[in-house]
């Protein structure tokens, strides 16, 4: 475990040291989307199908055996995460505010940040929040937590004092008393990389602890490209069941959870948020097509050569600026029963 106190923000630091990736930058991912000849498979770790069999997110809810190789670049989440702030669903902010406001006593609020990556969820949300925050940011992979740390924000929306604490590993055995004290508990694009079994212990853990859960950009299941193709919905098809491989959740855990969190007594919010991609997003919206395609080849490689045509025209749209992206999400606020462990 390490403690930062937050005394720098703003863009994503340098990584520290030699780190294995298929590309080293955004830059060079540019270049790969462009090269001729390009697969499905070029795309930077963590917009497209896991590295080897097996991987998952950043983060688990219990213990599965040795650590992984990370699955997610710093370069992919620093990629999409001006069109995640711009997707979420402001409209959970207004109670999750009235909810905050009324926790008993005035120390400050307690956030633990699930999956945290490069800690896009704490820039968002963060200067949004009034009041004194300390931010307890998980993850399992030790660039990330570095990355997270150092470009946090430093105060919130009044002003007030914003710290930071990380934490790596598993989230194993999470359970209320491993939240005691906490006041909300945040999540972004996890819940549809975990199984049925990890999102109950979730639920449970937060509604065991009165805790509030803002668990954002779970993938929907549906996508919208104009111009539209044939073989639009052949690749959604194939991309979803690529989603729900090996017992995940994919575009279902939205439903799971709000029956688990519905089920222990929480009230539950689901809002929409969508990216929209247009030519201002190229970079990421191309990135998004190679992990896109790729995971439904890798679903059904019969698609292959058929998809390699159709994301080279994708593509090729994509650079001149024809194409329009709208990539389906959902957001969650479960506000659970307060009980003496919320703060």
């Amino acid at each position: 475990m390490n403690r930062t106190s937050t005394k720098v923000g703003g863009k994503i630091p340098a990584q520290p040291g030699p780190r294995e990736t298929k590309v080293g930058s955004v830059a060079a991912a540019a270049q790969q989307e462009s090269a001729p000849g390009a697969t499905p498979g070029s795309v930077i770790p963590g917009a497209g199908p896991a590295l080897r069999p097996g991987e998952r997110a950043t983060v688990r809810l219990r213990d599965t055996g040795p650590d992984e190789p990370p699955r997610y670049a710093p370069e992919w989440l620093e990629l999409r995460e001006p069109a995640d702030a711009a997707a979420r669903a402001h409209e959970l902010l207004d109670p999750l505010r009235i909810r905050l406001a009324n926790l008993p006593g005035k120390a400050g609020l307690v956030i633990h940040d699930l999956g945290c990556g490069t800690g896009s969820m704490g820039r968002w949300l963060a200067p949004r929040l009034d009041g004194a925050q300390h931010w307890i940011l998980h993850d399992r992979d030790p660039y990330l937590l570095h990355f997270a740390a150092v470009a946090s924000p430093r105060s919130a929306a009044d002003g007030s004092r914003v710290s930071v604490e990380t934490r790596r590993g598993d989230v194993a055995r999470l359970t209320p008393d491993a939240l005691a004290g906490a006041s909300l508990v945040t999540a972004s694009a996890l819940l549809d990389v975990l199984k049925r079994e990890e999102i109950e212990t979730l639920a449970a853990a937060c509604t065991g602890a009165g805790c509030p859960a803002l668990l954002t950009l779970s993938v929907a299941g549906r996508v919208e490209l104009t111009p539209s193709d044939p073989m639009d919905a052949e690749i959604t098809e194939a991309f979803n069941a690529h989603q729900r491989r090996d017992g995940l959740l994919g575009p279902d855990a939205i439903t799971v959870a709000c029956e688990a969190f519905s089920e222990r007594g929480a009230t539950v919010r689901v809002n929409p948020s969508a990216w929209r991609l247009g030519p201002g997003e190229a970079a990421l919206t191309a990135q998004w097509l190679r992990g896109w395609v790729g995971a439904a080849v890798e679903q059904r490689p019969e698609l292959k050569q058929r998809a390699e045509r159709y994301l080279q025209q994708r593509l090729a749209a994509c650079e001149a600026g024809e194409l329009r992206v709208t990539v389906h999400h959902s957001d969650l606020l479960a506000l659970s029963r307060p009980t003496g462990g919320a703060s």
